[in-house]
């Protein structure tokens, strides 16, 4: 008999099994609740057709006090707090990392392979939290980014780096997913913008700290003591959280709301269940796909035969290939699909995620090298060019609150999108394209951010909010995973569009304009932002990186904005949801 077999001997009213057991099972009696444990009328049972994780987080919900769910969120604002200071950190010391590698122009492609793997593997983490629970995935998620910043502060090149930052992404973005999740999981529809919104707020105090805190590594330390330090302060901010989930789920399985049993398998069968549920050869092909068939994007500029190389058409044939028998695979032959089909065929989502996807493009086609492009062609100090660059940050999370508001009090998601946020992202990343020049001041640049941020901030809580009204509580997380991953190839596709253009921009405009002497250390110039800070301003070389970057960027921003064009439709297409009265989670939430 193991503390696994858990059966309750008193009928309490909404005990909902986790996992059938067997009846040859021998059972465990759970500890007699006291009057002040058990839920008043009022609460309501876990779903009985509900994954077992969903189950456990109902459960959770129930027997919870007011105060442990304020206290909760307060537990997650302080994680987000932590992990936005750390993207602040590490963000902007990247350039210098990768120069350090003499490896500056892969500043993009170190972050392909990563963002494929963070966005993909979104699914069978919402599998993962789905079955096994919320706490126990934000464990696994906090191990493999506690890894990755290990790695990266200990790290000697670029390829070790760029494996770490494999690990890193995919605990990041697990991290921040599962949030997420319990967000909604423990708030209703009315009220979800506005949660959404407040634990995002974190980013507008971090963007200012973060600069100079980056700024001060860089002078006085090391970016690896950065990496350190995070590698220690992440997970210890989890324990609270973690705490107050476990403890109101040890409450839950004594009253009896959660019940376990023995699944009866060998560990060889285990395996191999789970293997399927995780979907496995899914998983494989799709990442396996989307990296080589973007990577070529950002690497044929370094090949000597660019896009005529044959290691450039093997990767970009192989990988359409892959996605073409992963369609196949998860259609036909998958036991258990990697993708949930009978949810994307939703009009509403399809569109939400088309959304996603192409606002990244957008943001990540001007976005990357911007922190470079700040410091070499406005001679900004790092933390001032980590001010400006937060704009974004700071403003879409500001916004976000006062979406958040008219949507509480609207009820109305659509009208929202259509007619403020996309018109508005629209015509800041078109300015853009003339503003974002050497002989214009910074100030018009600023000026874009502010527009782009406030459209920003509305466009991601009404994509969330509609793709989240199209479904029920058990979808959720698989909901929030295909829109995860809809971003995550959005990011990926606009930061090779960027990589490529960079690389077969950047090299021939130094090789034309550098004066004679130092033509022969352009490669050198390319690769390191230190080497191109170094150069006087207003001296000739100085001048043709100048020149160089404006070539790059006016070509950068021109195909973000041609993207923009196509978000009317994917919002045109959403169902007009009135949320106002809509409810789709149980018990004590927001």
């Amino acid at each position: 008999m193991g503390g696994s077999d858990i059966e309750r001997t008193a009928p309490l009213p909404h005990a909902v099994d986790c996992e059938a057991a067997s009846p040859s099972e021998k059972t465990e009696k759970v500890i007699t609740p006291t009057k002040e444990d058990i839920p008043s009328s009022d609460d309501e049972a876990p779903s009985e057709t509900a994954a077992k994780g969903v189950k456990k987080v109902e459960a959770i919900a129930i027997v919870w006090s007011k105060k442990e769910l304020y206290i909760a969120y307060a537990c997650v604002f302080m994680v987000y707090f932590v992990n936005s200071l750390q993207q602040q950190i590490t963000g902007n010391l990247l350039p210098y990392v990768m120069s350090d590698f003499a490896s500056h122009s892969l500043v993009p492609v170190t972050g392909i392979v990563s963002q494929i793997l963070g966005g993909v593997l979104k699914l069978p983490i919402a599998q993962l939290i789905n079955i096994w629970g919320r706490p126990q995935g934000l464990i696994v998620m906090t191990s493999l980014c506690t890894i990755g910043l290990i790695l990266m502060a200990v790290c000697n090149n670029v390829q070790t780096y760029a494996a770490a930052q494999c690990f890193y992404w995919v605990g990041y973005n697990g991290i921040g997913f599962i949030l997420d999740v319990f967000i909604a999981d423990t708030s209703n529809l009315r009220n979800r913008a506005m949660a959404f919104a407040l634990v995002s707020t974190p980013y507008i105090a971090t963007s200012f700290a973060g600069p100079k805190a980056a700024e001060s590594f860089h002078n006085n330390s090391s970016w690896r003591w950065a990496f350190g330090c995070f590698s220690i302060v992440t997970p210890c901010v989890e324990l609270p959280l973690l705490w107050i989930l476990f403890a109101n789920q040890r409450k839950a399985a004594r009253l009896g709301l959660i019940l376990k049993a023995k699944s009866g398998r060998t560990p060889r069968e285990s395996i191999w269940y789970y293997f399927i549920q995780f979907d496995v050869v899914g998983i494989i092909l799709i990442s396996a796909g989307f990296a080589l068939f973007l990577l070529p994007f950002s690497l044929a500029g370094s090949q000597p035969d660019k896009w005529a190389a044959a290691s450039t058409i093997i990767m970009l044939v192989l990988g359409v290939v892959l996605l073409v028998v992963f369609g196949l695979y998860e259609k036909y032959l998958s036991p258990h699909s990697f993708i949930p089909f009978h949810l994307v065929i939703d009009r509403t989502i399809i569109g939400a995620c088309g959304l996603s996807t192409i606002s990244f493009i957008s943001f990540y086609l001007w976005e990357s090298y911007y922190i470079s492009y700040l410091q070499v062609v406005h001679r900004l100090t790092i933390a001032t060019a980590g001010y400006v660059f937060n704009i974004f940050s700071i403003g879409s999370c500001f916004w976000a609150v006062v979406v958040a508001a008219a949507i509480r009090f609207t009820g109305r998601i659509k009208p929202l999108a259509l007619y403020f946020g996309a018109p508005l992202n629209l015509l800041g990343v078109g300015l853009m394209i003339h503003f974002r020049q050497p002989a214009h001041n910074i100030g018009y640049v600023i000026m874009c951010q502010i527009l782009i941020a406030f459209a920003g901030g509305t466009l991601v809580i009404c994509e969330q909010m509609a793709a989240m009204a199209s479904v029920n509580h058990s979808d959720v997380a698989a909901i929030l995973a295909v829109l995860g991953l809809a971003a995550s190839v959005g990011n990926a596709i606009g930061s090779s569009m960027a990589g490529a253009i960079w690389t077969n921009t950047v090299p021939a405009a130094l090789e034309a304009a550098l004066p004679e002497a130092e033509k022969v250390n352009a490669a050198e110039i390319y690769g390191s932002l230190k080497a191109q800070l170094e150069f006087e301003w207003g001296s000739e070389a100085r001048m043709a990186i100048v020149n160089a970057y404006a070539i790059a960027q006016e070509r950068m921003t021109i195909a973000a904005t041609s993207a923009l064009v196509l978000t009317f439709a994917c919002i045109i297409v959403w169902k007009d949801y009135k949320i106002k009265d809509m409810k789709n989670v149980k018990a004590r939430v927001f």
